[in-house]
């Protein structure tokens, strides 16, 4: 029986191997993991579908896998289960695909035509959109994560397309590739590969980068109060075997805030070039890996007590620290919070989670003079920064939102704080 890499979800066609849980010879069961696959930042457990004896592994630790690709051959006892629909499905697009398919790759100055089994990686709207307008996606450049096509790609192909035929010259080719620097020719280096989640983190901020607009909005807010306001109940939330901080009760007042300010949670639809508005607010918060940059959702925040989100934010970070966290777990989010303040950074401008419109980054508080009643007093004061995207939301919408942003943490009372059991 040959066990191949099964879908793994929208997006997820490919993935590189962190480890392989048996070796050839071993009896294995039914839903027993075989292997360790990083896809976007989480890692994800491959189940045998069968039970049997590991005939021969066809990967090894590192290598990058797509799916329909033969993962080991497994020696089953007894008759073999009828392929599931999934599973005929894969093995279809592995016989028609391997037969057709090709990629020009440019590669230092020459191409090498390289056999693609699923074709380039892109959503179904996507691939409907060029079967539309007759594109062949293996020529368009993607700029999404493992050379994803993103709508903005196609774009820019039908683009450049025009413009060659308007000068009457021939269809555009791949973007030539980065020229690699010998950067020992100054003096001793170390090279060390760069990680799935680095390339993932880097491919995902370099799209957002260049196709949002960010502006960014800066204020700051008063959390004197909040902060007496977590000592005061820290100890009863402790007895609960959670810790009450400052994202807590951020990520709460948040909440509140974009539901009064629906264009921060909404999204750029590029291919129906829409506005989508969500009635729910998921909330992504980032936590600093030995790893790099992860992003779990908490969902409907709006709608948990400050215990509930207290013992989710705590969960979700040790899963994203141990790199336990699922692939769902990291998607859906309709904003994003990243704190520095643990860390100890000031104002910062964080980068925009795309396809989210708006992320708000909070530095480190500080004593600061603040005039308050015809009084000076020191204060601690909060740096905000909502970065936004300016397709959606003008300035004016940003300093109306950061403005009862500021106005919400500054009067929070704790009322919702107190546990009744």
């Amino acid at each position: 029986m040959e066990i191949r890499l099964p879908r793994l979800g929208e997006g997820a066609d490919t993935g590189s191997v962190v480890s392989v849980l048996v070796k050839e010879g071993d009896q294995i069961k039914k839903d027993q993991t075989l292997i360790e696959l990083e896809n976007e930042k989480a890692v994800a457990p491959i189940p045998s579908p069968a039970s049997g004896s590991v005939a021969k592994i066809h990967i090894k630790v590192g290598d990058k896998i797509s799916v329909g690709q033969l993962i080991l051959t497994l020696a089953v006892e007894g008759p073999v289960a009828a392929p599931t629909a999934a599973q005929k499905e894969i093995a279809h697009s592995v016989k028609q695909e391997s037969s057709r398919r090709t990629k020009d790759i440019p590669v230092a100055g020459r191409k090498i035509a390289v056999k693609s089994v699923l074709g380039p990686a892109a959503a179904p709207s996507i691939r409907k959109m060029a079967r539309d307008i007759g594109i062949d996606l293996d020529r368009v450049a993607g700029s999404g994560q493992g050379g994803r096509i993103l709508p903005e790609d196609l774009r820019v192909y039908v683009a450049r397309l025009q413009e060659a035929e308007a000068r009457g010259g021939a269809a555009p080719a791949r973007a030539a590739v980065s020229e690699q620097i010998d950067f020992s020719k100054w003096g001793p280096v170390t090279r060390k590969v760069l990680s799935g989640l680095r390339k993932t983190i880097s491919h995902r901020m370099t799209d957002s980068w260049t196709t949002i607009p960010h502006v960014y909005q800066f204020d700051e807010a008063d959390i004197t109060d909040l902060l007496e306001l977590i000592k005061k109940h820290e100890v009863v939330y402790e007895k609960k075997g959670v810790k009450l901080t400052l994202t807590v009760l951020v990520l709460k007042i948040v909440a509140g805030i974009l539901k009064n300010h629906p264009k921060f949670n909404a999204s750029l639809d590029e291919v129906a070039e829409e506005i989508v508005t969500k009635e729910y607010v998921h909330i992504g918060v980032a936590v600093d890996t030995e790893a790099g940059l992860m992003v779990p959702v908490i969902r409907d925040v709006e709608k948990k007590s400050f215990l509930d989100i207290a013992r989710e934010l705590a969960d979700l970070a040790e899963k994203a620290k141990s790199r336990k966290v699922s692939a769902e777990q990291l998607q859906g989010g309709s904003f994003t919070i990243s704190n520095q303040g643990g860390i100890g950074g000031g104002y910062f401008t964080p980068i925009i989670k795309k396809p989210e419109a708006a992320i708000l980054g909070l530095g480190r508080g500080k004593f600061k003079p603040v005039v308050r009643n015809g009084k000076i007093e020191a204060r601690v004061m909060l740096p905000l920064c909502l970065s936004y995207d300016h397709r959606i939301a003008d300035g004016a919408d940003a300093a109306r939102c950061i403005r009862d942003l500021v106005a919400a943490i500054g009067g929070f009372k704790g009322e919702r704080l107190v546990l009744t059991k």
